[in-house]
């Protein structure tokens, strides 16, 4: 079976982890941890980083951090993992779906920006926060939003769970990294992720007291001291030294893995060109980090879920894209705004096989699967 991703783990993985394990610092307290956060911000080019549980954690903290609270509103794009409209959810903020822009599949920027300008000229409601998700590792068109911040106050967070390693290629960001533009950007290290801790995130951003009350929600919001004194509600969103050990020699892997995934994105673009399957989006003004090389069927042929079966039956797991959020039963209710993209790229979306380790007879074997499939079908 060619698996669809899988961390890549080795003798630095073992090493950092044992040193962990024969030191005792194996819970939430060790010097991996500090490590992790001070070379995880350095590698994406911002001052301060905070290591969490999950993504999810991450993307919950900063959302607190950014204001999201009962009477705030938040616009987040009805295309992506449903965790990052869960992370809203849990303020108990108003949620405000906004449709994506079918060149990359992220949120229609423009459009977010055009409806907030005209609400304001109107005096009605305009969100208090936009999150920007960079779906499937491919960055969004962010400067639209960051316009909405200069012009509004408009708070922005980026979730970049997906994306480590991604850049802007171009234009004012040209260089720049997803997740350090934003007021703050929220990482992913879940197994299957560009790299791992097993299950973590991480919250970057620049200022300095926002880095620490990120610190304090994320250990319980416990007051410095010996005894156990809390002045608002926390939560046990701490990452342990073990995981923070795997993390730092994955992080240290970063630029091989992220040559890696490009070589497979460009031998999936060179072996798809021309068939009836449509390749992996790539802007011209963004260097994508190819988390999951992703595709769109032929209209009119197998749905995803018929297309995963059959190539699962070739020894090839692949899986659907994600529902719209509005599609889902808890958010049937939230505005939508926009029209129906998402629901075309999910109809048509699929991921292949994108680990790092990926051989390229392997990769001629999905592609070979996955056209043949696709022609059998239209024939």
């Amino acid at each position: 079976m060619i698996p669809l991703v899988e961390p890549v783990l080795g003798e630095r993985e073992r090493r950092y982890v044992m040193e962990a394990f024969d030191t005792g610092y194996v819970s939430s307290v060790g010097p991996f941890v500090d490590r992790f956060e001070r070379e995880f911000a350095d590698a994406v080019s911002v001052p301060h980083a905070v290591a969490c549980s999950s993504g999810t954690a991450a993307l919950h903290v900063a959302m607190r951090l950014a204001g999201a609270g009962p009477g705030s509103v938040v616009a987040a794009p009805t295309f992506t993992f449903i965790a990052s409209v869960n992370a809203i959810q849990y303020t108990g903020a108003d949620i405000w779906l906004v449709d994506s822009e079918p060149g990359t599949w992220n949120m229609d920027t423009q459009l977010i920006r055009d409806e907030v300008v005209r609400r304001a000229r109107l005096g009605r409601r305009i969100p208090d926060i936009v999150e920007v998700v960079h779906v499937l590792g491919h960055p969004a068109d962010i400067e639209p939003v960051l316009e909405l911040k200069e012009r509004f106050g408009i708070a922005v967070v980026e979730d970049a769970a997906e994306a480590l390693g991604a850049t802007w290629r171009t234009g004012p960001l040209g260089g720049r990294q997803v997740g350090s533009v934003g007021d703050f950007g929220c990482f992913s290290f879940n197994g299957n992720k560009t790299i791992t801790t097993g299950g973590g995130g991480m919250i970057v951003g620049a200022d300095a007291q926002a880095a620490r009350r990120a610190k304090s929600l994320t250990t319980q919001a416990r007051e410095p001291g010996v005894e156990y004194w809390h002045e608002e509600v926390g939560y046990n969103y701490r990452l342990t030294n073990l995981a923070a050990a795997l993390g730092t020699a994955q992080l240290e892997e970063l630029p091989g893995i992220l040559r890696a995934k490009h070589d497979i994105a460009g031998r999936y673009d060179e072996w798809l060109g021309g068939t009836a399957v449509s390749c992996s989006p790539h802007a011209p003004w963004a260097d994508p980090s190819y988390w999951m090389y992703s595709v769109l069927l032929p209209a009119g042929g197998p749905a995803p879920r018929q297309a995963t079966e059959a190539l699962l039956a070739e020894g090839v797991q692949t899986r659907p894209l994600w529902p719209p959020v509005h599609a889902q039963k808890p958010y049937v209710g939230c505005l939508r705004i926009g029209g129906d993209v998402a629901e075309s790229v999910y109809a048509r979306g699929l991921s292949l096989p994108s680990s790092s380790n990926l051989t390229s007879a392997d990769q001629k074997h999905v592609v070979r699967a996955l056209t043949g499939m696709a022609e059998s079908w239209a024939g």
